[in-house]
């Protein structure tokens, strides 16, 4: 994401930097929408679906129609008109709209808050399964096009697809800054052809924008219920990668997402699905590659170069979603600090997370050998997309309600309207549930069972943890009578605290069993906002906790949720009229409160919670790696504690 000063949050941004923008969109944002009319009839009309659709003319009039109304409904309605209107400082994605759901509980009802709250978290938690289908059906979608131009090549797509992937993951770690250029104008390159070869197949058979009328798709909806409903489930690949646009909000801004939808990427795709019915309708013998089929014999080679560029540009956004969902959610609690890598100094918002990283790969890798196919996949990628999507919609009406005041009857009126529309293509995947439909939701709760659970400890551990530190005030009074015994020795402590009411167990541990404590202590708690970023001029709160010349500070830093805290920077803000004198930052030792978690018989979690709850903090990320703490000059002070 982008920091205050970018363009991106700026409406009035004009010329060569709008233009940037929206050609960068094009590259990031896009990559997934517009790389779906490569599966998603050729998914519609699969012989070997569990329902499949017949060929006949009225079903593809039919299909194409449903297929053109689903993305006006859910992409441009649902996402491009509402959902982008609630930002939160400017960043969407479904973490932004928990957060202002959480902003505005007193309001709403606090259980009403809750109940929303946590169904976020389960549509945060599907869209990890969506970051692993995404990768492996896109890419192994592309790579199949050599079947199309040399079938002897069908035996190489699924090691070519393999060797594809692990190359982007390893690539990872350099970050998107190096190749961002190129994925614009690749992107602006992909959606020109595409929606050349479309009017190719439209010339050959006019007729087929008759299916654009929604009577046609009405007409299949109530005439073919049956196969119109069962056709739901390959349907909705079309509106997959529309929660991007909502997700990459705050990279870009919604004018440059809007404008790159609406004068390329809508009429492209479009025109593709339009292309490829006509050649359907032509042909209907040959339906296993509609897309590709397309384009003339000379093009085909160089359509199939140019999907998987896409593809993997498609993967790529999705995977950087995944980073930007996780670092998101440690910041408000939900996971634990994970190791986060910035790989690039001009755009925040790119990150790296190896950890999520390795598993991404690890998991993509294993659909690919396990599924072997795009249609196969296919099944198990709508459901974790109708989920998002449903979830995504449901929490935007309450946000409209509560946050915006909108009229009742208008609220009622639009999410019956729209959320009927996802909970048809929720249940017609759940129909796909024993052919792979049950993958995302399986992701989807281990995913959100994790997350639940870390919150629900951490809270554990941190009440037990608060009554043993005690009363802050309390100790520095104690501390400044002389109640506790210290010797006083030159130099600067910095103790990191989990807010300013209670005593760091390590400064507690320093004092009353080394008895000696430095000239200049400072106290630092890290308090993440619901906002995505704080300016620098609101980061730091300096309290002198009633003595002003006994060199001891509570200092709050403020971060929002999309960045990474720097503890030496931060006190480097620090003016010294605050701090009861300057600060020793290049000789200050860093003191940290490690606990070491033991299961107990406390009725705080079931015992596999507990269990679970103990193995996710190993992969916590090292703390004073995380706040940018110097090594040597940390000092670790471990304690106990029973969950």
């Amino acid at each position: 994401m982008t920091d205050r000063g970018s363009p991106a949050l700026h409406p009035g941004v004009r010329g060569p930097a709008r233009l940037a923008l929206v050609v960068g969109a094009l590259g990031v944002v896009f990559g997934d929408i517009g790389t779906s009319p490569i599966y998603t009839l050729q998914t519609v009309f699969n012989p070997d679906d569990p329902h499949p659709v017949p060929v006949s003319t009225d079903n593809v009039y039919g299909v194409v129609s449903l297929v053109f109304w689903s993305v006006v409904v859910v992409v441009l309605v649902t996402y491009v008109l509402l959902a982008m209107r609630a930002d939160n400082e400017g960043e969407g994605g479904i973490m932004a709209l928990i957060t202002l759901i959480r902003r505005s509980g007193a309001k709403a009802g606090r259980r009403t808050a809750t109940v929303l709250t946590v169904l976020g978290i389960f549509g945060a938690a599907l869209f990890f399964g969506d970051s692993m289908i995404t990768p492996a059906i896109s890419v192994l979608s592309a790579v199949e096009g050599l079947e199309v131009v040399q079938p002897s090549l069908k035996e190489a797509v699924v090691p070519l697809t393999a060797g594809i992937l692990v190359l982007l993951f390893l690539a990872q770690r350099r970050g998107t800054a190096a190749v961002g250029r190129v994925f614009g104008p690749v992107m602006i390159l992909w959606f020109t052809a595409v929606g050349a070869f479309g009017v190719r197949g439209i010339a050959g058979h006019p007729e087929i924008l008759r299916a654009l009328s929604p009577t046609y798709a009405l007409g299949f909806f109530v005439g073919h219920f049956g196969t119109a409903f069962f056709a739901l489930a390959a349907v909705v690949l079309a509106v997959t990668g529309a929660e991007a646009l909502y997700a990459d909000m705050g990279h870009f801004g919604r004018p440059a997402i809007t404008r790159g939808w609406l004068f390329l990427v809508f009429p492209a795709c479009i025109l593709s699905y339009l292309g490829q019915g006509a050649l359907i309708l032509d042909d209907p013998a040959d339906i296993s590659s509609p897309f590709f089929l397309l384009a003339p014999g000379w093009a085909r080679w160089p359509i199939v170069l140019l999907a998987t560029a896409a593809t993997v540009i498609a993967s790529q956004a999705v995977i950087t979603g995944a980073y930007s969902v996780t670092s998101q959610a440690a910041q408000l609690g939900y996971l634990p600090r994970l190791r986060i890598a910035h790989t690039s100094e001009s755009t925040i918002g790119q990150i790296y997370v190896p950890w999520i990283n390795w598993l991404l790969m690890v998991s993509v890798l294993t659909l690919v050998f396990a599924f072997r196919s795009s249609a196969a996949l296919a099944f198990a990628f709508g459901m974790a997309v109708t989920g998002t999507i449903t979830i995504t919609t449901l929490l935007f009406f309450h946000v409209a309600r509560t946050r915006w005041h909108t009229p009742v009857w208008l609220v009622a009126a639009g999410a019956t309207a729209l959320l009927t529309v996802d909970l048809l293509f929720v249940a017609a995947n759940a129909t796909k549930f024993f052919h792979g439909a049950w993958l995302p939701l399986l992701i989807g709760l281990v995913a959100f069972t994790v997350m639940t659970t870390w919150q629900r400890g951490r809270r554990a551990v941190t009440a037990e943890r608060e009554r043993r530190e005690g009363p802050l005030r309390e100790f520095v009074d104690r501390l400044h009578d002389g109640r506790v015994p210290a010797t006083p020795i030159p130099g600067t402590a910095v103790f990191l605290n989990r807010g300013k009411e209670t005593t760091p167990l390590a400064l507690r541990a320093n004092v009353e069993h080394n008895h000696v404590r430095h000239s200049h202590l400072v106290i630092l708690s890290i308090r993440t906002e619901p906002v995505p970023r704080v300016p620098v001029a609101e980061r730091c709160v300096v309290d002198d906790l009633g003595y002003g010349e006994d060199g001891i500070i509570h200092v709050t830093a403020r971060f929002g949720y999309m960045e990474t805290p720097d503890v030496p920077a931060v006190l480097a803000l620090l003016d010294p009229a605050d701090t009861e004198g300057p600060l020793d930052l290049d000789r200050a030792s860093y003191f940290l409160s490690k606990i070491e978690l033991r299961r107990g018989k406390l009725p705080t979690m079931a015992p596999w919670r507990k269990r679970l709850f103990i193995a996710t903090s190993y992969i916590t990320a090292d703390a004073a790696e995380y706040f940018g703490l110097p090594r040597d000059r940390t000092v670790i002070m471990g304690s106990q504690i029973e969950v």
